[in-house]
């Protein structure tokens, strides 16, 4: 459950991802590139290959740690995007937002690192 929902979740951020680029490229204004850029990168590549790592190794999804990695994941890929177009679009005092979902989506990450180092990756070991 938990490796198809980041798997749908990085899917649709991709989408909104794609379209904000292309958004930007027919109106010839590229400065929400910056937000486009982490909405695809943290967004969907992260969501994305956590949902395939969940996927592969599902008693690493079945765990409670896996599920709050999958919520930081989520609420940080959102967060740091919206947060760094308030700050280009309205101006600093969003700031904090934007510093609040970078260490969101640093929190997501060390707790998928964390679950890949514990349940290590079967797809890499050698066969005897």
């Amino acid at each position: 459950m938990l490796a198809s929902n980041l798997i749908r979740i990085g899917v649709v951020i991709a989408l909104v991802g794609l379209a904000a680029g292309i958004g930007m490229g027919i109106a010839d204004d590229f400065r929400l590139a910056p937000a486009h850029a982490h909405l695809n990168l943290v967004g969907f590549v992260t969501l994305f290959l956590a949902g395939l790592y969940y996927a592969v190794v599902p008693e690493a999804a079945e765990t409670t740690l896996a599920k709050i990695q999958g919520v930081a994941a989520v609420a940080g890929a959102v967060l740091f995007p919206t947060g760094i177009s308030l700050v280009v679009m309205i101006g600093p005092q969003f700031v904090p937002v934007a510093i609040a979902g970078a260490l969101i989506v640093f929190l997501g990450m060390a707790l998928l690192a964390w679950i890949v180092f514990r349940f290590g990756v079967p797809l890499l070991k050698r066969p005897v």
